[in-house]
């Protein structure tokens, strides 16, 4: 399928990438006969556009007019080898991307998911671990297939107390119920080796494809991560740094394309957190393609009301990471109120401290109000010191 996108992308060159012309090639594959309206409102583009990119398909032999369009044979037959089509359940498929959770498949699926996800390790709290419902898992799994982010793709899951790689692995086990899908491939990214000992049992039992890395993501990514993958799933510690450098691990991680999407959950905040989150995403190249206001429940999970949002994020053509190197800030909850830091001003060099008891309070204050001396809002971590709690702090 390469050679025909390619051939599209060097006749149009689209904001939205090769992405677009994916979405439009399975959509074509999936509803043989779709109008040119129709096409264009599926994959977001304007009708103009869609019409542009369709005619190209069609010159490159992929698609064929024919009351409305669809795929050719040979690129349906590609379509079913390469991109793991084959033996594709239609009718689930379009029920889901449909109805969601009320697709009537959908209490069969969570009662699998909630069989697996029932021998999950307790969260350990020190590293900001608080598990999502099974629900929420799967519901993440069936929002990556309504984005065209599931089937033939290469995914990681950067961090996994949630299993949403498990639930994945369900959702594929539906869709492909008489075939050996193989073109999706699965990776998870870890420090907890109780998960990831869990995860492959999993996988390995009820041949889901799910390799697991142990990894701590203090340290950068190897080399044989980096580049590689079509999206993104992670739940980060609920700190400015901790979402910054989980996004930041997965950057390195995706391929070099825009429109690439980074599936984020992550705690609602207060407006200034959100807009120092937002200055973050800007800083590291990222749009926000859409949010969803309590996509998320977790198990236990009282200091964020049991509930959190989600971010669906897209790279452009100035997406890079904003960590590259080994991170030596604070990082989960804990870390960060129990440390007074002290961060250095990139453009001027003028230090301040960062504490509860200081006059910045937190980095994403600092990085909101500037520099005091210049503006520059961007900041490296000079030294940081553990405090012992106040008497109050304790008390609380």
């Amino acid at each position: 399928m390469d050679s025909y996108i390619k051939r599209v992308s060097e006749r149009i060159e689209l904001q939205e990438g090769r992405v677009a012309i994916e979405q439009l090639l399975l959509e074509c594959y999936l509803h043989p006969g779709v109008s040119t309206k129709e096409l264009a409102r599926s994959v977001l583009l304007p009708v103009p556009v869609a019409a542009a990119v369709k005619r190209e398909l069609i010159k490159a032999g992929a698609l064929v007019q024919d009351r409305g369009v669809r795929c050719t044979a040979e690129a349906s037959a590609r379509l079913e080898t390469e991109w793991g089509l084959g033996g594709l359940d239609r009718s689930l498929y379009q029920a889901l991307i449909r109805e969601g959770e009320r697709a009537a498949e959908w209490k069969g699926m969570l009662a699998q998911a909630e069989a697996l996800l029932a021998s999950r390790p307790p969260a350990d709290v020190r590293i900001d671990q608080s598990m999502c419902t099974p629900e929420t898992s799967l519901r993440r799994a069936v929002l990556g297939l309504k984005q065209h982010a599931l089937i033939g793709k290469r995914i990681l899951c950067v961090g996994d107390d949630d299993l949403v790689s498990v639930s994945m692995g369900v959702l594929l086990g539906r869709l492909f119920p008489g075939a050996d899908h193989s073109a999706t491939r699965i990776h998870v990214l870890d420090k907890d080796e109780r998960f990831l000992r869990l995860i492959g049992e999993i996988a390995a039992e009820h041949r889901m494809p799910i390799e697991c890395h142990r990894i701590d993501l203090r340290e950068p990514l190897p080399d044989s991560l980096l580049g590689r993958f079509d999206c993104i799933f992670t739940d980060p510690p609920y700190t400015l740094q901790g979402m910054s450098l989980f996004v930041s691990r997965g950057i390195s991680a995706l391929k070099r394309e825009k429109g690439l999407p980074i599936f984020l959950s992550f705690a609602h905040k207060s407006p200034a957190f959100n807009l120092a989150m937002q200055r973050e995403l800007v800083r590291m190249g990222l749009t926000v393609g859409a949010g969803y206001p309590n996509f998320n429940a977790y198990e236990g999970a009282e200091m964020i009301a049991n509930r959190s949002q989600m971010f669906i994020l897209r790279t452009t053509d100035q997406t890079e990471p904003e960590h590259r190197g080994v991170f030596a800030d604070a990082l989960y909850t804990g870390e960060v109120k129990q440390t007074r830091r002290t961060y250095r001003c990139k453009r001027c060099a003028r230090n301040v401290t960062v504490g509860l008891r200081e006059t910045i309070a937190a980095i994403e204050q600092l990085k909101n109000e500037g520099c005091s001396f210049c503006g520059n809002d961007t900041f490296e971590l000079v030294s940081k010191q553990a405090i012992e709690p106040a008497c109050d702090d304790a008390e609380r």
